[in-house]
């Protein structure tokens, strides 16, 4: 490196400088390309299921408008409660702290807002006006909620019929207090209720009720869930003792503790298995989960399969079910056999394959089968409207009868989890909407996606993920208490300030501080104004800002609309 040793003055090399305003230059001849204002999305907003606006109410939460943040929330989400708690949160997979320094807590920010809210009672006005036309909706579940919730959003008279005694599906009688307390559930449904949705509880459609009282309604949605475990089947199934997965827990949410003995094995890997186990568990009972594939493998959320191990839950991988045996009439053994992973099936994962003369039995008191669910259609008149085991819908949730749709877990390609079915309740109401004869709202993101090489991470400084309240182990599995607890509102605040708000314009002046040429300025509005006779497209505002809401085009090139919808 050169080094100058300057004396005088006059030995210095010559400098430019003007005497006067450099806005005199028009330096905006000099551009070939121009910096632009253009909001995108962010990839959490993009990869939540049920298309919550998150970057628009962590903002919100920041500014502790906590009523304005809930009422942002429940544009797209009715059960922010519930899914603050059992969502798998595929959002925070993709947020963009991942790789800085882990990703923002989103889910426990959802949490915050709902119970700050628990005794608002003042629900956001319906976005329509009042119509003419009434939907049926069958099943009180997530899909059906959100789908009659979506519905009188729109101003639509939306009938739910729910068979159980109380609503709430799978929410109510699959899903343990120690996830989701049922006063959460409660308070969330009678709010979806002061909107004007009508529940009709004790009304089993094909039971009391026939399915030609249907025909009065100018549209049904069909959102029975997948409330019945399949069959192991394996010899000794009926043998006292022995429980599904979802009898299980129904019996267990109702207040009917079902009998079952010290020794417990749950046959399954997914969430209900392990919903079975950790309530066994609380029980006071020796739980091991019996499994045909690897842990990897396993469909079950990641977390629940940690928590269950902490509290005490024991597996066993690559093993399957031959037979039970039992003594008088009640079971006492399982025969199983070990298994080794093939090529892989129709679902991507490699094919469990049993090993020839590795049967091995383990002693039982209780076994509880969780294999998987399926719908009860029985009372469709429409046999052809059937997929093997469930309803066969296209895209937008229609069937093969005009004005019939369906979602959820009673419908073709279902993903078994709560924010889905909310998803696909929300989807299904806008096809209702179009379907009636009315142009539909905005559905969805834009795909258009800011990436983690567009954020300017110089602007935020490292800091930890929270870390979330919650009981001790030895707390947690003796009783069923909920588990997890909800932020403080130092925790969500910190938290909040620690997502980059991808793709948003959050007024910084970032862009207006570092431009060179004084190009850029604020209206009476306070919005920031690009002159271009004097921005010359040096792309340093681009560059510098925090959130990638800017971006250079081609000068002449036609500004590109906003991508948030």
């Amino acid at each position: 490196m050169t080094k100058y040793n300057f004396s005088t003055v006059e030995e210095m090399p010559p400098l430019a400088f003007s005497l006067e305003s450099t806005r005199m230059i028009p330096t905006g001849s000099w551009r070939h390309v121009r910096p632009v204002y253009r909001d995108k999305n962010s990839p959490c907003h993009i990869t939540c299921p049920a298309g919550e606006k998150i970057p628009a109410y962590f903002e919100l939460v920041r500014q502790k408008k906590y009523a304005e943040a809930w009422y942002k929330i429940l544009e797209d989400n009715p059960l922010p409660g519930v899914t603050g708690r059992v969502c798998y949160h595929p959002c925070e997979a993709q947020c963009n702290r991942a790789g800085y320094d882990g990703a923002v807590a989103i889910h426990n920010i959802e949490r915050y807002v709902a119970d700050k809210n628990l005794q608002n009672k003042k629900l956001p006005a319906a976005v329509e006006s009042p119509k003419s036309e009434k939907v049926a909706v069958i099943g009180s579940g997530p899909a059906g909620l959100s789908c009659a919730y979506q519905l009188s959003r729109m101003g639509y008279r939306a009938i739910i019929y729910e068979s159980d005694h109380e609503p709430g599906g799978m929410l109510r009688y699959g899903i343990p207090d120690y996830r989701l307390p049922k006063k959460i559930l409660d308070k969330e449904i009678k709010d979806i209720e002061t909107l004007g949705v009508e529940i009709r509880t004790d009304s089993r459609i094909g039971g009391n009720v026939a399915w030609n009282e249907l025909e009065r309604y100018d549209a049904v949605f069909v959102a029975v869930g997948a409330g019945h475990s399949r069959e192991m089947e394996t010899p000794g199934e009926d043998l006292k003792g022995v429980y599904s997965g979802i009898h299980f827990l129904r019996e267990l949410n109702a207040g009917n503790v079902p009998k079952v003995g010290r020794n417990v094995l749950v046959v399954g890997g997914g969430n209900t298995a392990i919903d079975a186990a950790r309530s066994a568990l609380r029980l006071g009972k020796r739980v091991t989960v019996l499994y045909r594939r690897t842990r990897a493998d396993m469909p079950a959320v990641p977390g629940e399969i940690e928590e269950a191990e902490k509290e005490g839950v024991h597996f066993e991988f690559l093993v399957a079910p031959v037979g039970l045996s039992g003594d008088k009439g009640k079971v006492s053994e399982i025969e199983l056999v070990k298994m080794k992973l093939g090529d892989p099936d129709e679902s991507g994962r490699k094919r469990p394959v049993p090993v020839k003369g590795s049967n091995f039995s383990l002693k039982a008191d209780t076994i509880i089968s969780a294999v998987g669910e399926e719908p009860d259609l029985s009372f469709l008149p429409y046999s052809f409207l059937k997929k093997g085991i469930r309803l066969l819908v296209d895209d937008d949730y229609t069937t093969g009868v005009p004005g019939i749709f369906a979602g959820g877990d009673a419908a073709t390609n279902p993903n078994g989890t709560v924010v889905n079915a909310i998803r696909a309740g929300k989807e299904a109401a806008i096809s209702i909407h179009e379907f009636l004869g009315w142009r539909s709202r905005s559905n969805g993101a834009s795909h258009n996606a800011v990436t983690p090489e567009e954020v300017n991470t110089f602007y935020f400084p490292h800091g930890n993920r929270v870390k979330v309240p919650t009981q001790t182990i030895q707390k947690s599995k003796s009783a069923f208490s909920e588990v997890n607890r909800t932020l403080t509102e130092e925790q969500a605040l910190t938290e909040a300030e620690r997502c980059f708000t991808c793709g948003t314009c959050l007024h910084c002046d970032v862009c207006m501080t570092f431009c060179p040429d004084v190009a850029i300025s604020k209206d009476e509005s306070g919005e920031y104004v690009i002159d271009y006779d004097h921005c010359k497209g040096c792309g340093i505002c681009v560059e510098e800002c925090p959130r990638g809401a800017m971006e250079l085009i081609p000068e002449g090139a036609r500004e590109p609309a906003e991508e948030v919808d």
